[in-house]
């Protein structure tokens, strides 16, 4: 539908509720619902929307160390913009109408969808469209939100038990949550490609039909939104912690991408070594070149880290390789139009736009510099491959190389560098005041 017709729509619609949503800084959606009439009295113009999205965590403490906004500039109201391209309604909820929007007319610094927007044009400027999804593992559990309050931190129960990777009997046992999954999401306008059991009690592995850029990384962020909320109409609460249990694997948000122009995958090249095209090795040395700089954009939570370790299908190397689910960058390249690479670092836990707008932005810079793939692509093991460097083993570090990267800034900006970095450091400095269930068993009683 073209603008017009969703106007229409929304006019003859006899719903007067409109859903209205942003993500914050950690890609947890924000929103409302508000009238109709006032969504379309303020599509030209905006509407203001509280700034304090930016100003606290994903658990609505303040920062005290922000200054794009906090209590010194008295969390104003931030113009903000629906996108009348994301309108869908939502299935399990009545139908009503929904839209997603962003901050990108007031140029806000710290608004995740307008850095991805802000990526998106240079790519275009260059004459290139893109070509990207997710895909997302999580773990489901046989709990409600009332359930978990009531455990006090003891383990969830899983959906199911045993490891169970690609199982049709697990996924008919739940075929009532499974089924929904599917249908419900491509109502949603959240089109899968594939849902299935992934190797854990209770966890699935699902991948998003691929677009643009912005609309992969809106659906993406739908995607996670909707599972939970399909999920809980079945008692069931669905999790994208990126490493909920030391002995289970951790919760990937692999990113595949292309680029392309005149409809044609320019990542391709039949002349080309392993058939790549020289320009798409340079994307990828940009990629790899970028990794330690930008590594929380693609493990943003101190959790994320227990994921990134040797064995876990999780990289920790500066690697690339062909078809190789060790490595950093995976090369799939079965045909012209499926060749691309999925980075393998970022998990279930990322910001969509955050983690998409790193990788685009970073791959463009490799291009626009020329750089050239000097490392080797990996053969067997990526976690014993150290030619290239290993990733930052944990927040701070990896919050520490990007606060004083340059590369960063440039790719970036410095305000949204300053900003991102200090909410990395809040969330390091929240678990360090904190006493873990490790420390008291380690120590309470023998030291």
């Amino acid at each position: 539908m073209n603008q017009k017709e969703i106007l229409e729509r929304i006019h003859q619609s006899e719903d007067n509720r409109v859903k209205v949503a942003i993500t914050d800084i950690d890609g947890v959606l924000r929103g409302k619902i508000i009238r109709k009439e006032k969504l379309l009295s303020t599509l030209e113009q905006g509407t203001g929307f509280c700034d304090v999205v930016f100003g606290w965590d994903m658990v609505d403490a303040a920062y005290d160390n922000a200054t794009v906004t906090g209590w010194h500039t008295g969390y104003p109201d931030a113009t903000f913009h629906l996108d009348l391209a994301t309108y869908r309604n939502i299935p399990w909820d009545e139908h009503i109408p929904f839209f997603l929007g962003d901050f990108s007319t007031a140029n806000h610094p710290a608004c995740p969808r307008s850095l991805l927007k802000r990526a998106i044009q240079k790519a275009e400027k260059a004459g290139y469209d893109t070509g990207f999804s997710q895909e997302f593992e999580w773990f489901n559990f046989q709990e409600t939100s009332e359930t978990l309050a009531a455990k006090k931190g003891q383990s969830p129960t899983p959906l199911t038990t045993g490891m169970f990777g690609y199982s049709i009997l697990r996924a008919s046992q739940q075929s009532p949550y499974f089924n929904d999954l599917f249908t419900l999401l491509d109502e949603f306008k959240v089109p899968l490609e594939g849902l299935h059991t992934e190797t854990g009690p209770g966890v699935y592995e699902a991948a998003i039909e691929y677009s643009g850029a912005l609309e992969a990384a809106d659906r993406a962020v739908l995607f996670k939104s909707g599972v939970k909320e399909i999920a809980h109409r079945h008692d069931i609460t669905a999790s994208f912690m990126a490493k909920w249990n030391h002995d289970l694997p951790g919760c990937s948000g692999h990113i595949h991408q292309s680029l392309w122009k005149n409809g044609k995958n320019i990542f391709y090249d039949p002349k080309g070594v392993h058939q790549l095209s020289p320009l798409m090795e340079s994307y990828m040395a940009g990629q790899l070149m970028a990794l330690p700089h930008i590594l929380p954009m693609y493990a943003p939570t101190i959790n994320s880290y227990k994921r990134l370790v040797e064995g876990a299908w999780a990289p920790t190397t500066l690697t690339w390789g062909l078809d190789n689910r060790t490595t950093a960058l995976r090369v799939i390249n079965p045909s012209e139009k499926a060749t691309r690479v999925e980075l393998r670092v970022p998990g279930a836990d990322a910001n969509p736009y955050l983690a998409m707008a790193a990788a685009l932005a970073s791959g463009l810079y490799g291009i626009e510099n020329n750089l050239k793939l000097t490392t080797r692509p990996t053969e067997g093991n990526g976690y014993q491959d150290l030619s290239n460097g290993r990733l930052p083993a944990d927040l701070k570090e990896a919050t520490l190389s990007m606060k004083s990267s340059d590369l960063a800034k440039e790719l970036f900006g410095e305000s949204f560098v300053d900003h991102f970095t200090k909410t990395r450091e809040w969330e390091c400095r929240q678990f360090a005041a904190k006493v873990t269930d490790w420390e008291l068993k380690r120590y309470f009683e023998i030291i």
